[in-house]
């Protein structure tokens, strides 16, 4: 009796952009699944390439969630600027798309 596979194509479970199906156009999001499938196959490069706010977007997530169990001193303004440097970073990246 064979083994059942462990081969898994995480690209078959992906969820379609709404915003490129009914408008043509990517959003700002556009790109991050892939990115995080690409960190989980361990192709950090071509995540970073694919999403270039990936990391600071994982840094901040990681961020309020140790924050939420271990309260940091500072920890609102660490937000803050985490979360504008996302901001500018997806932004940037969104119209470097149409440019």
């Amino acid at each position: 009796m064979p083994l059942p596979s462990l081969d898994f194509n995480i690209n078959e479970y992906m969820l379609p952009c709404m915003n490129k199906k009914l408008l043509g156009v990517d959003c700002p999001g556009c790109g991050i699944q892939r990115s995080l499938a690409l960190i989980l196959q361990g192709d950090f490069a071509a995540a970073f390439t694919m999403y270039p706010a990936i990391y600071t977007l994982l840094l901040l997530m990681g961020f309020v969630g140790v924050n939420y169990f271990y309260k940091i001193k500072f920890a609102s303004k660490i937000i803050t600027a985490l979360a504008i440097i996302n901001v500018i970073l997806i932004l940037t990246n969104y119209l470097y798309k149409f440019i």
